[in-house]
């Protein structure tokens, strides 16, 4: 397979023929849906107000969450360790009430967020974000990206969570392309490339966060998505290279 190069390293890049349902996939891609958390948002400070939140070490916590994830367990299991019977949507609620909400900034995104969306938005492609995200964490997301994406969908707004086909769905009835010319750019396999693949997306796998680092060498993590990248900033020429050679 020959890569693509980007800031003098060779990215892999399998090209459509190669890839799962290859001959059903368009040749060009147009738009660009981007998942939220340990995609956009380094989630390591809300996590750990979590931790403080359960009275637990922050990195044992950690180091729970990471385990529960290498057994491929969902990562709330990793609350119900510590406390058996934990409602995280209640819980929500609770820090709330409590002036300790679920909150992130402009502080907790990747540092290649900014400098990706400018030079996507400049290669004339269509932006989206769409995961799985609380109204709250919609509402603090459109404080964050109004201006910079033409979507900003979230979980709760539409009443479908990733892994699900219908959440997939929705993204694809949101973005005026068809869902052979999305890419969609996550870091777990389970939650966001796989789902993404089986509705006829491209997909992106960014290596950061626990789920990428601890999938990153399993085989489907090597073979199924379009792309595999270290940083989002690595996109834009991917896709330019990709495009050209649909052209």
């Amino acid at each position: 397979m020959s890569p693509f190069v980007v800031g003098g390293d060779a990215i892999p890049h399998r090209l459509n023929s190669e890839a799962p349902g290859a001959s059903t996939l368009a040749d060009m891609i147009h738009a660009v849906v981007f998942d939220v958390g340990e995609c956009l948002v380094d989630e390591t400070r809300e996590y750990g107000t979590w931790a403080d939140w359960l009275g637990v070490p922050r990195h044992t916590f950690a180091a729970m969450f990471g385990a529960v994830i290498a057994q491929g367990r969902d990562y709330r299991e990793t609350f119900q360790e510590f406390r058996p019977g934990f409602d995280l949507y209640a819980e929500r609620e609770h820090r709330a009430e409590a002036g300790q909400p679920e909150h992130f900034g402009e502080d907790d995104l990747y540092p290649d967020v900014r400098p990706a969306l400018a030079q996507l938005r400049t290669d004339g492609l269509w932006l989206g974000i769409a995961g799985n995200q609380t109204v709250r964490a919609g509402t603090i997301l459109r404080e964050l990206f109004t201006g910079d994406v033409d979507l900003i969908g979230t979980s709760d707004d539409w009443g479908a969570s990733k892994p699900a086909a219908e959440f997939f769905v929705r993204v694809a009835d949101a973005v005026p392309y068809a869902a052979d010319e999305i890419l969609y750019v996550g870091d777990r396999v389970d939650n966001d490339i796989r789902p993404a693949a089986a509705a006829g997306m491209h997909t992106a796998l960014i290596r950061r966060g626990p789920w990428a680092t601890i999938q990153w060498d399993t085989q489907e993590a090597e073979k199924l998505p379009t792309f595999r990248v270290e940083s989002l900033t690595d996109l834009p020429q991917l896709i330019q290279g990709f495009n050209a050679r649909g052209r």
